[in-house]
């Protein structure tokens, strides 16, 4: 049986940078915040689609800041919305440090097709 869900999102983590586990959580919490905010603006019935059959995230890890970024630009290149999480630097990493990346949401096939093969958190 398929999944329910048509729609999702994607939250990415550096593993790399050793954050304790609040504050992992806090960048994914930024990533879902701004993707949400971009796909809301730039794919308004796609970000409606996926709130309202629940809003569906997946969490995974990356292990470098290259691996992020290439992310991003896969997205960028396929036209999914995503936001690169900043770090303003007040507690655990140095200020301007790229901590995560939200992917979506938007169709979850096309979601993979940027985040796929990458290990849940």
């Amino acid at each position: 049986m398929g999944s329910p869900f048509e729609f999702k999102q994607v939250i990415v983590l550096r593993k790399d940078l050793g954050m304790s586990v609040g504050k992992l959580i806090s960048q994914a919490c930024h990533a879902c915040l701004g993707a949400t905010e971009e796909a809301k603006k730039a794919r308004s019935g796609s970000w409606r689609r996926w709130r309202d059959e629940g809003a569906k995230k997946v969490v995974v890890q990356v292990e470098s800041l290259e691996e992020l970024l290439e992310l991003a630009k896969k997205a960028e290149e396929l036209g999914v919305p995503h936001f690169l999480v900043e770090d303003r630097g007040l507690t655990e990493v140095p200020p301007g440090t790229v901590t995560a990346l939200g992917v979506g949401p938007e169709r979850s096939e096309l979601v993979d097709r940027v985040t796929g093969n990458l290990k849940l958190l």
